[in-house]
Parts: C-alpha cells; structure tokens; sequence
C-alpha cells in the first residue's frame, strides 16, 4: 500500500458496520447526533454568508471571500461529512446494512479518507485560531462571538465526538499523505487568493511582512497535522481498547442486523473484523 497510495483493495469493506455503529448509543440515537451536527454547521454557514450580506460594508464579497479561509472550507467539511454519516446511519438503522456498503469501493474509500480529515483538520483550526490569530480582546457583538465559537470551538467538539463515540476503527497512517497534499492545494488557494482578490486569507502567509517565517509557519502547520493525526489515531486506539477490550463494549447494532447483532460478541479488537476494515483502509482508498 506504501508503494501505492493510489490503490483501492480488494478486502471486505467494513463487515461489521464500524462506521455507523457505535458502542454507547443506538444506532437511531448516532443518526440523531450526526443529523443534528449537520444541521447546526450548515444553519451556521448559511446564516454567516447571510449576515455578512447584509451588515458588511462590503456586503456579498465579504460572503464571497469567506471560500478562501481554511477555517470557512474545513467547517463546510464537517456539515457534508455529518450529512453523509447521517444517512449512512440512517439506512443502517432501517435496514441493516448501510447505504455506505452499497457504494462502489472508490466511494467507501473517499469516505474513509473523509473521516480522517473530520477527527484531524478541526483541531488545526482551533488550535492555529486560539493561539495565533484570536486577538486576546473578546468580540463587542453577540454575532461576532457566536460565529467565531461555532467555527473555531465546535468544531473540535464535533470532532472529538466522532473520535469517542463511533466504533470506528484508527486511521490508517498512509492518510497522512493525504492530509499533508490537501493542506498544500489549500496553500495554493491562499495565494491564487492574493493574486485574484488582492488579499492573504491569513496574514502569516503574506511574504512582504513575515519574510522567511512565512516557510516556518507552513512547516510547523504541516508537522502539527501529523502531531494532531497521531493524538487522533491514539484517541481511537485508546477508545477502542477501554471500550471493547476492558469494558466488553463491542458495539449496539441495528434490530435489521441479524449478524452482526448476535455474533458481535466474537469480535475482538485486531480480530477478523478489525483487519478486514483497517487493510483497506491502508490508503487513501480501501
């Protein structure tokens, strides 16, 4: 798989739905999170491209701006991944199998590529805003402080969730490619940004007033997403071993899920069921 990053598997997909099922909550109530998560990001991405329509003094291009901030792209990302989860949920819940292990296998692996920006990117948002671009002074409207919790404190929240309470399994650690060339197609906005609309979305971009730290910025980035990738797959590892090793905690399964809901009891981690989950994930795609 090292040799090619590009290469899909042949295993079987996810066998026992690790992806929609979760070892605390139902999978109705993991729908209903997931749905809700979806909801509040899209309701909060809406109603800021809306407000700064109206209320900034350069109306819509202020909206139209905001698809150049990593935070703004990153935030989007979680309402469409906790849209898809939801449905996958959803249809799992009804019917037990999930629409998910219908899909032709590129799609189950983009997917799995996905999640692993879900449980890794918010965190480099948060992280970057809180300690390097939050002023220290706190917001004198109740907007400005709403949208920047949202985007910048939630979503970590959201993250965490999908790192705790999921049966998913660890991210294989060939997805740290992937994590790094997305960060660099999105450093490549930034400047197409700059030289299109005449403005750095970051200000420790711009070479002019940062000079050669500008290098040190997108270096120390990129090594704080491997750090950050690493805590995540050892959340994920810790989570499933305090879980389904020490507590017995294999997993609620779907009332449809004759297999699954009998012999959950036979999977243990880094059993069959693991294995045949994390080899094909061992890519960017399964």
């Amino acid at each position: 798989m090292a040799r090619n990053p590009f290469k899909f598997g042949t295993d079987l997909w996810d066998p026992t739905y690790r992806f929609e099922t979760s070892w605390l909550i139902s999978p109705w109530a993991l729908f209903f999170c997931r749905a809700l998560f979806s909801l509040y990001a899209f309701t909060t991405l809406v109603f800021v491209l809306a407000w700064q329509c109206v209320n900034d003094t350069t109306h819509c291009l202020a909206s139209q701006e905001q698809f150049s901030y990593f935070t703004s792209l990153t935030y989007w990302g979680l309402g469409f991944y906790f849209l898809f989860a939801a449905l996958h949920t959803f249809t799992y819940a009804r019917t037990g199998r999930p629409l998910l292990a219908r899909f032709p296998r590129p799609l189950q692996a983009l997917h799995s590529a996905f999640h692993t920006t879900i449980i890794v990117y918010p965190f480099v948002v948060t992280i970057v805003y809180w300690g390097r671009l939050y002023s220290g002074t706190w917001y004198t409207t109740s907007y400005q402080g709403w949208s920047n919790i949202s985007q910048h404190a939630l979503n970590s929240v959201f993250a965490f969730f999908e790192i705790v309470v999921p049966r998913t399994s660890p991210p294989p650690a060939l997805h740290m490619l992937w994590l790094i060339v997305v960060l660099a197609l999105y450093l490549a906005v930034a400047y197409i940004t700059k030289a299109h609309r005449g403005f750095y979305p970051y200000d420790f971009l711009n070479p002019a007033t940062e000079g050669a730290y500008v290098a040190a910025y997108v270096f120390g980035i990129a090594v704080g997403c491997i750090v950050l990738f690493g805590v995540a797959w050892g959340l994920v590892k810790l989570r499933q071993y305090v879980t389904e090793t020490r507590l017995g905690k294999h997993g609620k399964f779907s009332a449809a899920d004759g297999v699954n809901r009998h012999h959950h009891d036979k999977e243990k981690p880094g059993s069959a069921g693991d294995v045949e989950q994390a080899k094909p994930l061992a890519s960017l795609a399964p």
